[in-house]
């Protein structure tokens, strides 16, 4: 009797459907290439999402009715970062995995977890990747290319990119690993608040270095105090902190950024504008 218990589990086992890291890494590289691929109001990103999630359907459901209604099940709008966000998508492909096997998922569940989860991991994965790692690696870039450095352009170029895959990649498999609890997992206990923290004092950190060697500012006023000549650069500004004026100009460029008032390209034209003039009357 224990025998064919036994004889059961294994047939059991032997029959249940398992994809592979192929099939797995397949699906990823179609939303590498594909997330914005017939990007729309009505369904956003819901288009790629089906698409990606084409080869595990096929795979996991070989009935061809079964086949439409997995596809149709990932048409439903869908938003979120490409990158962190990667994590819904390999949730996504455990659930179906265990629902093709005969787990009690229904297509309520899958969407829950889609619609619940793609919000949090926009707001984060947008201040990852747009508030750090894209103006962080910029800067460098620029700082290296500035100089003539060949490497500067190519850290933009490759490096971002690659950077940015690999983010995808790591979630993407660990949301498949961890399944529908994935999500509350990265978000347990702070971790991604305070990553995303540590990363923003980084980017900080190295954008105070930069501003301090790329940012050239310096006031050519200069007059007599009797028969004393006092230079406002060296003998004031720079005496009081080497830097004053390029750090001053970056946070005041800063602010106005902040305030929302004028765009980025406003405020260049009026620097340009102020530099120019600035230079004509002899402040600059």
């Amino acid at each position: 009797m224990a025998a064919n218990v036994e004889n059961n589990a294994v047939q059991e086992t032997d029959k249940r459907i398992k994809l592979d890291k192929k099939d797995i890494r397949r699906s990823y590289w179609l939303w590498q290439f594909f997330s914005h691929a017939n990007y729309n109001y009505e369904r956003m990103q819901g288009g790629a999402f089906a698409m990606c999630m084409a080869p595990i359907i096929k795979k996991l459901y070989p009935d061809r009715e079964e086949k439409i209604a997995g596809l149709q099940r990932h048409l439903t709008f869908f938003n979120t970062n490409p990158n962190v966000g990667a994590v819904i998508h390999g949730a996504v492909i455990s659930m179906e995995e265990e629902r093709a096997n005969g787990a009690e998922i229904s297509d309520e569940a899958i969407n829950a977890v889609k619609t619940g989860m793609m919000g949090p991991m926009a707001g984060i994965g947008d201040a990852l990747d747009q508030g750090v790692i894209i103006p962080l690696v910029v800067a460098l870039g620029i700082s290296f290319g500035s100089t003539g450095n060949l490497f500067g352009p190519l850290l933009v170029l490759i490096g971002l990119p690659i950077i940015l895959m690999l983010i995808a990649y790591n979630c993407w498999m660990k949301g498949y690993s961890l399944g529908s609890s994935a999500i509350t997992a990265m978000l347990a206990g702070g971790r991604m608040k305070q990553l995303i923290g540590a990363a923003g004092i980084l980017g900080c950190t190295v954008m105070g270095g930069l501003v301090a060697t790329s940012v050239s500012f310096k006031t050519a006023i200069a007059f007599n105090i009797g028969e004393q000549a006092f230079d406002l650069q060296s003998q004031l500004f720079d005496a009081i902190m080497p830097g004053l004026l390029p750090l001053a100009v970056t946070l005041g460029v800063y602010a106005l950024l902040r305030k929302e008032k004028f765009t980025s390209i406003q405020i260049m034209l009026g620097l340009v504008v102020i530099g120019f003039v600035g230079g004509m009357v002899g402040i600059f």
